[in-house]
């Protein structure tokens, strides 16, 4: 059992013990119900969503649903377990359809917006994956360091799920890593896809567990095809001498530049506690128990 789960577990006996001398336990409805209403605040869109004052949309798949700004900070920190600052430049979420965020199937994608200019590509044909692998590794242990300081579990990263694919004529990437967080025997899936535009890059990071590799991996194009700038944001609106210029071309931005090194240490953080998912199941429980308990203590005192 990971210890998210004991967490979890834990929390929902305490909640439970509450009520156990006065009345039954938290019934599976109440969890439904009190699950529900949270999903109800998550404020699901469907159809067409512009991004950030028009820079960008998103023509959402019937498989996909998208919450924005404020409903992605309630499903990080209130559903999923994440700090604050996890949520913090988030411009929204895709959701899959078919489950919900909540379940032990539910997973996300992260949409932020790195604006720190155009992005070179012409590093495409020539970027050798392996040796970006091991700048990888190896931008991890130096970030481990800064975890270990803030109390936070050491972070491997094993390799690729899916090495990178540049699409040129569509200026989307996309790639995948095998991380592993702790002492913990299963393994986290963090799949990135990267749009470049004129003045930045718009960021997708799903989060999720190995086993979502195969849905996960089928879902990419869809999402690749859903997501464009709009006009004098594109790519090729990009005004030479006069637009920002990046500082790293593509391999900088798989590698994580070093302008984007507190960007990395916080989509791992996103990726260690995005699987507390079941630590809301526990508070949503207490909370109907102690909802039940102190409404039968004002019924007795009636």
């Amino acid at each position: 059992m990971k210890r998210c789960e004991i967490v979890a577990v834990t929390m929902l006996a305490l909640a439970v013990g509450v009520v156990h001398a006065q009345g039954p336990s938290v019934s599976s409805t109440e969890e439904d119900s009190a699950k529900e209403a949270f999903e109800a605040r998550l404020g699901y869109q469907t159809g067409t969503v512009t991004l950030k004052g028009g820079m960008a949309t998103i023509r959402l798949p019937e498989s996909f649903r998208f919450i924005g700004p404020e409903g992605s900070r309630l499903l990080l920190t209130d559903g999923w377990g994440n700090p604050p600052g996890a949520a913090d430049d988030v411009l929204g979420m895709l959701i899959p359809s078919a489950s919900s965020p909540l379940s032990d199937e539910g997973w996300g994608v992260v949409i932020t917006y790195d604006e720190d200019g155009y992005v070179d590509d012409s590093d495409a044909a020539g970027m050798d994956y392996n040796k970006l692998l091991k700048e990888m590794q190896d931008a991890t242990v130096e970030t481990n360091e800064e975890r270990k300081k803030q109390g936070f579990e050491a972070v491997t990263l094993v390799g690729w799920a899916e090495p990178p694919s540049y699409d040129r004529d569509s200026h989307k990437m996309y790639w995948a890593k095998d991380l592993v967080f702790g002492e913990e025997s299963d393994h986290t899936l963090n799949y990135n896809i990267r749009i470049l535009g004129r003045r930045g890059v718009l960021v997708l990071n799903a989060v999720s567990d190995m086993d979502r590799l195969p849905s996960i991996r089928s879902e990419t194009e869809n999402l690749l095809a859903a997501v464009d700038f709009n006009e004098g944001h594109r790519y090729s609106d990009f005004l030479p001498g006069k637009d920002k210029a990046a500082a790293y071309g593509l391999a900088g931005l798989v590698v994580g530049a070093t302008a984007a090194k507190a960007g990395f240490f916080k989509v791992l953080w996103i990726g260690l506690l995005g699987f507390k998912k079941a630590i809301l199941v526990a508070l949503v429980a207490a909370g109907a128990a102690l909802k039940r308990f102190f409404g039968g203590a004002k019924e007795q005192a009636s």
